[in-house]
């Protein structure tokens, strides 16, 4: 049966790195699930690539439509922005293994949505150092860095990826991501088994 890998973990983890290495291994044979966003599209960044970067009317649209799966709204310094995953078709059990990035909250919807034996989480460490200097380094090559959003942020981190939470929803497994290489190939090697159950 078809599985939903959902890839997790604080800021600067290096979730998006691994996401895309993933997704380019064909032992695999993972569909990509691409989120949807309010907020600003950053340099570098391409609409349906990293995100489907979208307008406030256009969420309230599919809310009307009842098509929204989970969403998190985050109250920036720049606003409130959303994030969310939307039944667009991107996502099919019935079908295809999938993987998308999220966070605590949306795995717990998106495993309420599916049903538990259908969702499979991937919950990425990285020291808090570490992920501090990884965040810095990339708000430092943004054409408007926004430090004080870095900053919250990385914050929030510590209350929505808190120990409490990972334990009410049994997430034991962590994947150490100081070698990028020995990190993907351990949930390269769970996936495999997962994809399996």
């Amino acid at each position: 049966m078809p599985k939903l890998f959902v890839l997790m973990g604080k800021s600067a983890t290096g979730k998006d790195t691994i996401y895309k290495e993933l997704l380019k291994d064909d032992r695999l044979n993972l569909k990509r699930v691409v989120i949807y966003t309010t907020r600003p599209i950053r340099d570098g960044e391409k609409d349906g690539v990293e995100y489907f970067f979208v307008t406030k009317k256009k969420l309230e649209e599919l809310k009307n439509q009842d098509k929204i799966i989970e969403i998190r709204k985050y109250n920036t310094v720049h606003g409130i922005w959303s994030y969310f995953t939307v039944n667009d078709g991107q996502i099919n059990l019935a079908k295809s293994n999938s993987l998308i990035i999220g966070t605590l909250e949306s795995y717990e919807q998106i495993r309420n949505y599916f049903g538990k034996e259908n969702v499979y989480p991937l919950y990425i460490e990285v020291e808090d150092g570490l992920r501090l200097q990884r965040a810095l380094d990339r708000e430092k090559n943004q054409k408007f860095p926004k430090y004080s959003e870095m900053c919250r942020r990385f914050l929030a981190d510590e209350k929505d990826f808190n120990e409490e939470d990972l334990s009410r929803l049994k997430i034991t497994k962590r994947y150490k991501n100081h070698n990028l290489k020995e990190c993907i190939n351990q949930i390269v090697e769970d996936v495999t088994k997962g994809s399996k159950v």
